[in-house]
Formats: C-alpha cells, structure tokens, sequence
C-alpha cells in the first residue's frame, strides 16, 4: 500500500537528466584521462594517419590532428580531447533537448539503465572516447531533426556529406547506417526506398575505396610518427596483430556468455516494443538493422561495443515514438501493478550484470557490485 503511494510521485524525467548529466561528465573525465596517458585504444585510434604509408581506414583524423598541430603548436592528446571533447558533450546535449519535451515513463528509462545502455558506460569505462560518439551525434542530430519536422532536402545531402566523411574516420558507421533508415519509416510511416539508397551509398562507397585501397593501420612507421609528435602508446591498436576470428576460437567459453546479454536485451527491447503501435514492421526492421551488422561480430572481437552501439541507438530511435508535452519535467506516473514489477525486475537485473567490451560477455559485475562491493575489496586488499 505504501508502495501505491510513494511510486508516482518519482519523477522519473528529472532522473533521466539526472543520469545523462552522470554519465556524460564520467565519459568526459575518463577520456580526458585516458587521453593524458597516451591510451593505445582511446586516443591512438584518433591518429591512424595517412603520413604512414598513405591511404587506410580510420586515416583522416590522424592527418587531420597532424595539421591542427602543425598550425597550432598544441600537443596532439589536447587537440584529439577538444573534438572528443565536443562530439561527446554534443551527443549527451541534443538527446536531452530530443527528450526534453516528451513524456517518458518507466519502461523507457529502464532502456537507458540497460547494461548496454546508458549504464554500460558506467560499467565499462573502456566505451568512453571511441569513434561511434560520431555515430552517436549523428543519429541523434537527425532524429531531434525528424521529430521537429526540420529535416530538409538540403539538410538530408549534409548528412550524406557526414556519414560519408565519418565512414573515413570510422568504417563501423557502415553496419549502423540502417538506423538511419529505419528512423524515417517510424517518422513518415511508409518506405520510401530513394531516400534510403542515398545513405547507403554515402557509406558504401567510401568502405568501398578502403577496400580496395586501404592499407593497414600500421605500416611500420606510425609509432615513431607519433613519438616524434609527443605520444608514446605501449600496447593499442598499433600494435594490433592479432587473428580475431582465431581469438573468438581460443575464447569460445567466454565468448558464448554473450549469447546471454544477447537474450536479455532481446527480451527488454521486445517486451518494449510489446506497447508500441505498428510493433511488427518496427520488430522485422530492428532484427534487419542487428543481422546487418553481423560480419563485424564475425571480423572484430568487441562484441560486448557492437551490442552496445545498438542499444545507444534504438534508445534514441524510440525517443521519437514518445508523445510530446509542453513541460520539460513531464513524465508518466507510476502505477504499481503486474507491469510495474517486470520492469522493476528488468531494470535491478541491468544493474546486477555487465558486458565487457570483448572477452566476458556477461557477469556479476554490474553498477550494483561496482558501487557497494568493490570498494570493499579494494579497502580488504589495502
């Protein structure tokens, strides 16, 4: 009885921006951070360039931050931290203004307290700093568009232009691209496949060219570049020689942990989609956009991040499903029935568990344990 009366006055909106504002000043210190040490990951993916043996993925952003520092004299971990900087804190800022006015209820919040969700960088810190924040802001900057009905002509070729240099920056946003897609249909209600065809296109060709062309991220003469210009990685994506498929072989235990996060976040997002209109189209299209991406679950070792990248979008995708209200605290009361406690127990479960980017695919390791358990470990061990 008490439990009636307590529950509906949780304002569950102010909790979201509660948890956006947790999770994008976390995300901002720990890139700073891993920045500072000249992380492998994090930062060196940022300057695979092209003045080591010319042409390869992921090449831009490296030459790009060679010429900022050639201009400005400024070292290259402050130059990579100020777009990480802003791409980040761009993304966290146009999805609050996306929700800012809808009304979100308890279902929808547990998305973002999924283990892969918005938690997900809580619980695993290597997440922050990566290149799919490009895909992140993107995404979210054409659905804030779509749902003001301010997508124009003009502003759609800017995002064929964006993807296309993003795919140079990163070819993940290749296997995402269908969210794109998939967005318009949820806004106009009707397949409209020319419009589709120019997104495809804007990063098909690119992967195309590295492709064929692309040569590797290391071609022998990277890690002196980059001494030469201030940043010393010891282990990375430069140092990168490892047989992914074999890896996946060697670690097939660990591996098939994943199939578990993979059925729990099946269930969360269909028991989501279980309340939504036109739920069948919306379901076919969402299992499309997850078998588009599976060469890179049979390529790359991060399963835990391709799983992650997915929930992040849908979170936003489902952002333009939600009614709209004049308040920016507006939220749907809580009622306690049948409905209430399987989302309660969702959203506990999310909290217990955790997803590692690659290797364990799932463990007892979520926010709970990393707030009230390891502490005292680490205490034990002192």
């Amino acid at each position: 009885m008490k439990l009636n009366k307590i529950v509906p006055y949780f304002n569950i909106k102010v909790f979201i921006y509660f948890l956006i504002a947790v999770t994008a000043v976390y995300t901002l210190v720990f890139t700073y951070y891993y920045n500072l040490k000249d992380d492998g990951y994090i930062l060196a993916d940022w300057l695979i360039n092209y003045q080591d043996g010319g042409f390869k993925r992921r090449g831009l952003s490296g030459s790009f931050f060679f010429l900022l520092q050639d201009i400005t004299d400024i070292r290259l971990n402050y130059l990579v931290y100020f777009f990480q900087f802003l791409i980040i804190s761009g993304f966290f800022w146009l999805y609050t203004k996306l929700i800012r006015y809808k009304v979100t209820d308890l279902l929808y919040l547990s998305l973002l307290l999924s283990s892969i969700g918005f938690v997900g960088l809580l619980n695993t810190v290597t997440y922050v700093g990566k290149k799919e924040f490009l895909v992140f802001l993107l995404f979210t900057w054409f659905v804030y568009l779509l749902d003001n009905d301010k997508l124009s002509k003009n502003k759609e070729y800017i995002f064929c232009i964006a993807l296309c240099v993003t795919t140079f920056l990163h070819e993940v946003v290749l296997f995402y691209v269908p969210y794109f897609a998939i967005a318009l249909y949820v806004k106009t209600e009707k397949f409209e496949f020319k419009r589709y065809i120019k997104y495809f296109l804007s990063v098909g060709i690119p992967t195309l060219l590295i492709l064929k062309f692309g040569k590797n991220v290391n071609e022998g003469m990277s890690l002196q570049i980059l001494a030469e210009r201030g940043v010393h990685p010891t282990y990375g994506i430069f140092y990168w020689n490892i047989n992914e498929r074999d890896y996946i072989k060697q670690h097939i235990n660990e591996y098939l942990l994943y199939f578990i996060s993979l059925v729990i976040s099946v269930f969360h997002v269909g028991y989501y989609l279980k309340y939504l209109n036109n739920r069948k189209v919306l379901s076919i299209l969402l299992m499309g956009a997850f078998l588009f991406t599976f060469p890179l679950f049979y390529l790359a070792i991060d399963w835990g991040r391709w799983m992650y990248i997915h929930m992040m979008l849908i979170i936003v995708l489902f952002a333009l499903l939600l009614k709209k209200d004049k308040s920016a605290y507006v939220f749907e009361p809580i009622v306690v029935n049948r409905k209430f406690y399987i989302i309660l127990f969702i959203i506990i479960f999310s909290l217990i568990y955790r997803v590692e980017m690659s290797g364990k695919g799932f463990t007892f390791e979520g926010i709970l344990y990393r707030v009230f358990i390891a502490p005292l470990e680490l205490l034990n061990k002192m």
